[in-house]
């Protein structure tokens, strides 16, 4: 059966911004959830500090719980090589924290959808710099996983490979044990497409898969898919909120998933009202994946 993490959605301006929550504090919040583990964001305040990488590891596993993913948001389409080198070098950084908090999966990107690029030039640098990240991965036995990603709340455009063709071709670019697919359902709506629609192409190399639930705030799918899919800022019309409860077809997407043999991490990311809402989240999809994976 997969496993089930959580990511503190909620709680991301008190632990990367404003210093108004501890990690210690998240973790504990996190403990009394039926979850298996606790994915990671690199950007937490605390982790600027590496003595904080075992000191947090612990912690998590003293309360019987893992670290088994890293988020984190690498630029790999920027024109200048040594602007490339340097994400290169945080990438690999990132890695490094994976490898210490004891995680096998740490996320990697494509980089900026920048005007200038043309779709050939932009799949090129990010494959390179993928590439040139999964030896110094291997070693340290990291699989890095790329997701449907919509956009870094740092970047000026949204992602590179946001749009599911983009995304198709930069993935079948590469080809190594270890890397893979983080599906995300939601952020092929913000694209203006359909999630299963992605999920088909791409179910035999999802190895990870972030759990979360958007809505409708007004209007249709079919005005959804008439804007260019939220260049700009997060769509106005979408919303978080509890899993099961929006727009995802989770029978769908776990039948696919149950097909293809998937046995990786499901990490929430809702909960955006708080510890009662991910919470229902989390029996709601304790109940789905005991469904489908009974054994």
């Amino acid at each position: 059966m997969p496993k089930l993490a959580a990511f503190p959605k909620a709680f991301m301006q008190a632990l990367c911004k404003d210093g108004t929550m501890r990690v210690s504090e998240w973790i504990q919040l996190a403990s009394k959830l039926d979850i298996d583990g606790l994915e990671w964001y690199a950007g937490f305040l605390e982790m600027a500090d590496e003595a904080n990488w075992t000191r947090f590891r612990q912690e998590v596993e003293n309360y019987g719980k893992v670290i088994p993913m890293m988020c984190c948001s690498p630029d790999f389409t920027h024109p200048d090589q040594a602007f490339r080198n340097k994400e290169i070098a945080k990438q690999k950084r990132w890695i490094d924290m994976t490898h210490a908090l004891g995680g096998s999966y740490c996320r990697v990107l494509s980089g900026q959808r920048r005007p200038e690029l043309t779709i050939e030039e932009g799949i090129k640098l990010a494959a390179d710099c993928i590439n040139a990240c999964l030896p110094y991965a291997q070693e340290r036995g990291i699989i890095l996983i790329i997701e449907n990603h919509y956009k870094d709340d740092f970047w000026e455009y949204p992602e590179f490979a946001q749009k599911m063709d983009v995304f198709c071709k930069l993935v079948d670019q590469i080809h190594h044990p270890n890397f893979g697919v983080n599906y995300d359902p939601s952020n092929t709506y913000i694209a203006g497409e359909d999630p299963l629609d992605l999920l088909y192409k791409v179910s035999g190399r999802v190895v990870t898969m972030h759990a979360s639930d958007r809505y409708l705030i007004e209007g249709t799918i079919e005005d959804l898919r008439r804007e260019e899919g939220g260049s700009t800022g997060y769509v106005k019309r979408l919303r978080h909120g509890e899993i099961g409860k929006g727009l995802n077809n989770y029978d769908a997407i776990f039948t696919e998933l149950k097909r293809v043999n998937f046995n990786g991490w499901i990490s929430i990311e809702d909960g955006v009202e708080g510890m009662d809402q991910l919470e229902r989240s989390v029996g709601f999809l304790r109940n789905k994946m005991a469904h489908y994976w009974p054994d």
